[in-house]
């Protein structure tokens, strides 16, 4: 039998007047309960007890079944928290969605949801309730935290409150996992063991790293990899690189060649034109190494996803663009599909007036630069011109450029991210700019979008991120690369040189 996701507040609210079967009237409030009856009792002292913030529910619905032995609490204000977010179109009324499923479907075939359910790891999973007028007499500590924070209907005051009171009726740890730096730093200042969500976190030297990899290798190694084209080189000097990972061949100072990780263990040169051409457009010649990698990567058949991390002006979104069109124009993909994140996943889009373009222009401006350079005439135009008046008196209008008329075939599209759930994209170039805005699961259901002969490019700066959900180990940028790298279909590259004014370079790295 499916119960509704309100199913489950319902039965609990029952259990608190009805003291959880046991037949005591709310009436009797006066009398105090069990602690077990609102769920403050872990069904075993012995693992851990983990308390989860409403904020790591809707980062990563699978949590649940990422604390294995463990006993996981949810404060039922958790749950009016995901109510709010439920209704939303976006990625995070998604995962509020299947959050509610989740924890119907697993209290459904329990008689009390406080007593705690098992798990597949072993462990728990329980809700926990917290009301004053209710619940077990308050402790010093609990009466101390009231006077810190006297805002008893705050949700975040009413969690950490749940919080101490598990900790006062548990002999095993309790520990609160929040995303929230505020909520974290509220928790510590009254003594609760806080910890962030980290198993989507990579590594701090897998972000802060930006070089590419050098390798040392003789004058005569040198030579026939630039005649030949490939190079073996023993296991115990490549043993720690991936498959399509970009390095930089040495021998000496001043001669030094990039290269690519191919399958078999072989090092093999970069395949790419002097310059990316475009149709009745600009050429876009590499400026660096990190720029001649990047176009190898993107150019490559065989390579389905490429990351890219890159500071602000190293060029990263202008040269996958171009690489886009160039790849369009030659007929490898049906066409072109720019697309950044909206913060907030669309939330902001309602207060913005006009159509939905011109409701997403502020947005998109960025890709639109991006395509009025590159396919920019060579020869300047002038003043825009107006279109000669037809007999029937139509007319008249500035002259479209080249990629608007491409936009209205159909054959580039320039959109925000909000509306990518539910699409299948077969045969497309697709760039995603910002990408390290997203989340982890966001990032997935970008991912799954790509059909057979699509190519996925994610390009952001780990350094840059304004979502307040993620930060530059747990975004989506870093976790993509991180889980689906040393892949055959799979490339990233680093950019750290910046291109765009000597002014920007500097800011970038300084300021």
């Amino acid at each position: 039998m499916i119960h509704r996701a309100e199913d489950v507040q319902a039965r609990l609210f029952e259990e608190i007047q009805h003291g959880g079967g046991q037949g005591r009237k709310a009436a009797g409030a006066s009398k105090r309960s069990h602690p077990s009856e609102f769920g403050l009792k872990s069904p075993s002292q012995v693992a851990k007890n983990f308390v989860l913030d409403t904020n790591v529910l809707l980062h990563d619905p699978a949590c649940l079944g990422r604390f294995t032995d463990n006993h996981i609490c949810i404060p039922v204000d958790v749950l009016s928290e995901l109510d709010r977010f439920k209704t939303e179109q976006s990625e995070r009324g998604a995962n509020a969605r299947k959050i509610h499923r989740m924890l119907t479907e697993t209290f459904s075939c329990s008689k009390n949801v406080t007593n705690g359910v098992p798990t597949d790891g072993g462990g728990t999973l329980r809700l926990v309730i917290y009301d004053p007028a209710l619940c077990p007499k308050n402790s010093e500590m609990l009466s101390r935290f009231h006077r810190i924070f006297p805002d008893k209907e705050r949700v975040d005051h009413r969690i950490l409150a749940c919080t101490l009171l598990l900790m006062e009726h548990n002999k095993a740890p309790v520990v609160l996992v929040t995303k929230d730096l505020n909520m974290q730093l509220k928790a510590r200042s009254v003594g609760i063991d806080c910890q962030d969500y980290l198993n989507d976190k990579v590594e701090p030297r897998d972000v802060s790293s930006y070089d590419v990899r050098r390798i040392e290798v003789g004058p005569s190694e040198l030579q026939r990899f630039a005649s030949t084209g490939e190079l073996e080189i023993e296991n115990s000097r490549v043993s720690d690189i991936v498959l399509n990972q970009y390095v930089l061949l040495e021998a000496g100072e001043k001669q030094t060649m990039p290269a690519r990780m191919a399958a078999g263990g072989k090092l093999v040169r970069l395949q790419i034109p002097e310059a990316l051409k475009i149709q009745d457009g600009s050429a876009l010649k590499p400026m660096n190494l990190g720029q001649r990698c990047l176009i190898d990567a993107l150019l490559n058949p065989d390579i389905s996803l490429v990351t890219c991390y890159g500071q602000a002006g190293t060029g990263k979104t202008l040269v996958a663009v171009a690489a886009g069109l160039h790849e369009m124009f030659n007929r490898r993909y049906n066409g072109l599909t720019v697309s950044r994140p909206v913060v907030a996943m669309g939330d902001q889009l309602g207060f913005l007036p006009g159509t939905l373009d011109e409701k997403m222009r502020p947005w998109l401006q960025p890709i639109h630069d991006a395509l009025d350079l590159l396919m920019r005439p060579a020869t300047p135009l002038g003043p825009r011109r107006k279109q000669p008046k037809s007999e029937n008196g139509g007319g008249g209008g500035p002259v479209k450029k080249p990629w608007e008329i491409l936009m209205e075939q159909g054959i580039i599209e320039v959109e925000a991210l909000c509306y990518i759930r539910g699409r299948s994209i077969p045969n497309r170039f697709f760039v995603l700019d910002e990408a390290q805005q997203l989340t982890p699961q966001e990032a997935k259901t970008v991912v799954t979008r790509m059909s057979r002969g699509s190519k996925l490019v994610l390009v952001g700066d780990p350094a840059q991120i304004d979502n307040p959900y993620v930060d530059s180990r747990s975004n989506g940028l870093v976790y993509t690369r991180n889980r689906l790298k040393g892949l055959p279909f799979v490339a990233h590259v680093s950019l750290s040189r910046g291109e765009r004014s000597e002014l920007a370079d500097a800011g970038a790295q300084l300021m």
